[in-house]
């Protein structure tokens, strides 16, 4: 199965996905030393990040975060891509700087955490693999 988006940083990456159903805060919700994300209020509390394909609805909190995202990537904990229903601003620079490939306009309430999948960022699409 096959999801089309838009691209929003290019590139390719396949690989094991977590999803959050909850907006992310990367400023204070995800630890740029360990890739744990620490939100509170987040459904996927105490996960890493690190190496997987990251799902969630959309980003929240402070422009700090894009820095965040830069520093995970900097540190060797960042996601491999991102994958967001509604691109926003924070998370779109953050993944800019880290050049992270990233894709929006996906209905991330159709994809679990575990999922395997293909993104090519390129052509805006995420494909789910067969385990």
């Amino acid at each position: 199965m096959k999801f089309k988006g838009r691209k929003i940083v290019g590139g390719k990456a396949e690989g094991e996905l977590i999803v959050s159903q909850k907006p992310l805060s990367f400023l204070g919700g995800v630890d740029p030393e360990t890739g744990i994300v620490t939100d509170a209020e987040s459904d996927i509390r105490g996960e890493s990040i690190a190496g997987k394909i990251l799902a969630f609805p959309r980003g929240k909190g402070s422009t700090v975060g894009s820095y965040i995202i830069y520093a995970l990537k900097k540190n060797g904990k960042a996601p491999k891509a991102i994958i967001v229903g509604e691109a926003e601003t924070i998370v779109s620079t953050g993944a800019i700087i880290a050049e992270i490939p990233m894709v929006d306009g996906i209905d991330v309430s159709k994809l679990k955490t575990g999922m395997r999948v293909r993104v090519n960022a390129d052509e805006g699409e995420v494909e789910l693999l067969e385990d």
